[in-house]
């Protein structure tokens, strides 16, 4: 259904779409905001002057509430639970360290037996992500964790950066906002419900860029928000035409990692401070940077642990990062394994902003490759191809030349013909004309670390680097 929804606003002249974009952007509004946000801002600003033992102090209590709650309410915690009691098992779960570690594929093959017991899911604002490895997720939040958890965003994404959500800000993401065979502007919509000038990310090659850049100086744009292989694409465009006309209060990045030379060209291209995040649809872990370049965890959201090999490590040893969710208690995820790898600051270590949140020291997961089409586009994030309750288990998106494109997947038993057109036809809607191998395979090749990555691009450097030259 919504693939046929998608067919026909492609079909709508470019003001239709801003319109449609605006009404569901006041659709979002109302979930996202309510009268008491201003009041759970201020809190959380506040919060940030305590000390790490009032945070840990916090974090026990809330943690101790959430174990019960999902021993007690939650169906497949309570399952697993009275197995283990039937088998001769009395560890407590009043003890975090008596619980499994949580993998996706038990959040993917039964996501309502996460709700709790008191919860009417029809009533629940319904999170659909395919995650970084392909692997489609189903999430339900409470309106009370909607608008904690973008509370959360407008005090430490926003706030902290000295922006608003009432003010105006490009967001560059991975929605269909224009159709990927359109060659003329406009690339993105206005949706009026959030002052937000939302712009494709699938049309960001050398010869359009400069649309994109003519569009946030008529719209007046004061800060930015995307990926940062979307925003650094911008930046270099602004250097090569001498552009000094577009400059932004901060540029936030989002989705995938920030590297040195990309926050360097985006800070020299803007004329702003650039700041990284981390997040996750999950809702087991946030971090935001603050002006001295520390990412700082929010604890409200989670609980973070490192594992090694399924056992804990200490404070700066690399690791999978393993969460438990303190925020969304009406769809707990406990000790649940994000899919990235990192690294957590040592507790000695303060930092000089003066907030005593703990430090993330390094994210070494989420690092896709960006593709090419034969326009020269660059095409970063391709996860939302694998939404909507597509049945593959995860998958791999290899470019092997500019027309062919490899996709190996782990199909469900319920995988069928008309699937692998859907995921042929998603992808040539953002790649274009290409050719698309689909290959089933038992298992997605992993790497030293036990992870895939999620795509891989194989062209090599001298072909990018002569597409790049040829379409500028």
């Amino acid at each position: 259904m919504k693939d046929q929804l998608l067919k026909l606003y492609h079909r709508l002249p470019g003001p239709a779409r801003s319109v449609a974009a605006s009404l569901h952007g006041y659709y979002l509004r109302s979930w996202r905001y309510g009268p008491e946000t201003d009041r759970l801002v201020s809190e959380a600003l506040e919060r940030e002057q305590w000390s790490s033992e009032a945070w840990k102090l916090w974090q026990e209590e809330r943690l101790a509430y959430v174990l019960h709650r999902a021993a007690t309410q939650v169906p497949y915690y309570r399952e697993q639970w009275t197995t283990r009691r039937r088998k001769g098992d009395r560890s407590s779960w009043e003890y975090l360290e008596s619980w499994p570690i949580l993998e996706k594929q038990s959040v993917r093959a039964n996501a309502s037996a996460f709700v709790a017991d008191d919860c009417q899911i029809q009533d629940m604002y319904h999170e659909h992500t395919s995650g970084t490895s392909g692997t489609s997720l189903n999430l339900w939040w409470s309106l009370r964790t909607v608008h904690a958890w973008y509370a959360l965003f407008e005090a430490r994404w926003r706030g902290w950066n000295g922006v608003s959500r009432h003010e105006r800000w490009a967001n560059i993401g991975g929605q269909l906002v224009s159709p990927v065979h359109q060659n003329r502007p406009p690339f993105w919509v206005w949706n009026k419900a959030l002052n937000q000038l939302y712009m494709s990310s699938y049309h960001l090659a050398p010869h359009l860029i400069p649309y994109y850049l003519d569009a946030l100086v008529r719209y007046e744009i004061k800060y930015l928000w995307g990926y940062s292989s979307s925003l650094s694409a911008l930046a270099r465009e602004v250097e090569r035409s001498g552009r000094s006309d577009i400059t932004m209060r901060v540029a936030i990045t989002n989705a995938e990692p920030l590297f040195d030379h990309q926050r360097e060209a985006i800070s020299r291209a803007f004329q702003c401070p650039v700041r990284e995040t981390y997040g996750m649809a999950e809702i087991v872990a946030a971090a935001s940077e603050c002006g001295d370049g520390r990412l700082h965890l929010w604890p409200e959201v989670g609980l973070v642990e490192v594992f090694e090999k399924n056992e804990p490590v200490t404070a700066g040893i690399s690791g999978d990062l393993v969460c438990t969710g303190l925020l969304n208690e009406d769809m707990p995820l406990i000790r649940y394994r994000v899919g990235d790898r990192g690294v957590l600051q040592k507790p000695s270590v303060s930092c000089s902003c003066g907030r005593a949140l703990p430090i993330l020291a390094s994210v070494e997961g989420r690092i896709d490759d960006v593709l090419y089409t034969l326009e020269g586009r660059q095409i970063g994030r391709l996860d939302p191809i694998f939404k909507d309750n597509l049945p593959v288990r995860e998958a791999q998106i290899i470019q092997e030349a500019l027309d062919q494109i490899r996709i190996l997947f782990v199909p469900t038993s319920d995988f069928t013909p008309d699937d692998g057109r859907t995921l042929i036809n998603r992808l040539r809607a953002r790649m274009g004309a290409v050719e698309v191998i689909l290959e089933k395979v038992q298992e997605i090749p992993r790497g030293a670390n036990g992870k895939f990555r999620a795509v891989i691009c194989n062209l090599s450097r001298e072909t990018r680097a002569t597409l790049r030259k040829t379409h500028c």
